[in-house]
């Protein structure tokens, strides 16, 4: 993700209601932001940063891409944030990756 208040990459590690708490990739950092200021990271953003793309090919990312671009103004932070958190337990922890 993207906090863009400050053009900062960070990965989600959880999140409230309203409010999605960040770390920095390297774990230095963490903070929270509204779901409205987060963006999805870019390939090449995410490249630079040392973290694995997203699986186009999974079913459930390609439906969460889906609903996260169909989505109002409005919800577009939070269909974002629930397209990432799916990507970060389904595809990055190590059982995902055996």
């Amino acid at each position: 993700m993207v906090d863009v208040r400050e053009d900062r990459i960070a990965q989600v590690i959880g999140g409230t209601s309203s409010r999605v708490q960040l770390q920095s990739p390297d774990g230095s950092l963490q903070w929270e932001v509204p779901f409205a200021a987060l963006r999805l990271a870019t390939g090449a953003e995410r490249e630079a940063a040392g973290l694995r793309p997203y699986l186009s090919t999974c079913p459930d990312c390609v439906e969460l891409a889906t609903r996260r671009r169909t989505a109002p103004p409005g919800q577009r932070g939070k269909a974002t944030a629930d397209a990432h958190l799916h990507w970060v337990t389904a595809h990055s922890t190590p059982e995902a990756n055996r």
